[in-house]
């Protein structure tokens, strides 16, 4: 049995994974010194390399094989450092031919997360492990997330369980998911079936996240662009079957799984931008690039009206150029203006 992960592992190094990762590029030449990460090109300034997992076409006899083969692709990352992984949901009894109780499902989790923190510590990364967890005798399909140290930063337990989860034996969680502070932004996670209703998206969005973490069972599709834009937030997904990705502010595809890089994905994102309403604002924008160049981009969504002003050097923060030339973001943008709907009707009602 100890033989066969190492096989599988030294498979994928030499194979399709490998030629994925390859084909992503790297944009950054990078050193490992006392186990310290030294970067040898500046990075945008808040620039934040995201992996995740498809568990699409994977099957193993066991629970600890399909663990020990999802930990082979995490490693593949090594090259990439990157600060935060997600896995799919529930993944270590997933995809898995032998059958596990509840019991033993739980039991089987706690040993994961264990593993887990101990990758987390070793790779000096955030982890999203999504397993059962219990507490005063109820389980939970929940995602656990790590720190760089491999401490247990907490816990999003899934709030909108399928019938068949709850005939199981598991419980919903509650109705107010928790953002998790990192040392890159703050983060949030809804899992699979989350997708149905649009509540936890919300409080995440009301709470400030700025990137969303989705493990699931399956790949989401378009679903998952309609929430990173409706809520202009990231949101990088982890999933059991078809294609995982990460869909930035504006809808768009940063990366996903396909057929030469069917079970791992890892690319940055940058999330020093602002999404803007174009107008009035435009009117600035040839100001900011005269004075700014090539260390912020601006991109105009023509037909919608909605721009992204990005930095792209650690020398400018956003907040700065919206602050000196009196920009307004989308979000800040539609407050104000409902503020003042709601003042003038109340004018009105007063006549």
């Amino acid at each position: 049995m100890e033989n066969a992960p190492n096989s599988r592992r030294n498979f994928l190094k030499n194979t399709a994974l490998a030629t994925g990762m390859t084909a992503l590029g790297s944009s950054m030449a990078m050193a490992r010194q006392g186990g310290e990460n030294t970067i040898k090109k500046a990075r945008a300034p808040r620039e934040v390399w995201v992996a995740g997992v498809s568990q699409e076409s994977l099957s193993t006899a066991t629970s600890e094989e399909m663990s020990e083969l999802l930990m082979g692709y995490m490693e593949q990352t090594g090259t990439y450092h990157p600060d935060i992984i997600c896995l799919p949901e529930i993944f270590p009894t997933s995809n898995v031919k032998k059958s596990y109780t509840l019991t033993e499902k739980a039991t089987i989790s706690d040993q994961v997360v264990n593993r887990m923190a101990s990758f987390a510590k070793a790779q000096g990364c955030y982890v999203i492990v999504p397993v059962y967890t219990v507490e005063n005798g109820n389980t939970f399909n929940s995602a656990v997330i790590l720190d760089r140290s491999g401490k247990n930063m907490g816990e999003y337990r899934k709030m909108h369980l399928t019938e068949g989860e709850m005939a199981k034996g598991l419980t919903p969680g509650p109705l107010d998911p928790p953002v998790f502070d990192t040392d890159f932004g703050r983060i949030g996670v809804q899992i699979c079936f989350d997708i149905m209703w649009d509540d936890g998206w919300s409080k995440l969005k009301e709470k400030g996240a700025e990137m969303v973490f989705w493990p699931s069972a399956y790949g989401g599709g378009q679903n998952i662009n309609l929430k990173a834009l409706s809520h202009r937030y990231v949101v990088a997904t982890s999933t059991r079957k078809g294609a995982s990705k990460i869909a930035d502010v504006t809808g768009e595809d940063v990366t996903y799984t396909g057929f030469w890089n069917r079970n791992l994905y890892c690319a940055p994102v940058n999330l020093e931008k602002a999404f803007l309403h174009t107008w009035p604002y435009v009117e600035q924008f040839d100001q900011i690039r005269k004075e700014y160049g090539r260390n912020v981009r601006i991109t105009n969504f023509h037909e919608e009206e909605w721009s992204i002003i990005e930095s792209l050097s650690p020398e400018v923060s956003v907040a700065s150029i919206m602050k000196k030339y009196g920009l307004k973001t989308y979000d800040q943008h539609r407050y104000d203006a409902e503020m003042a709907q709601i003042e003038a009707r109340n004018k009105l009602n007063k006549k």
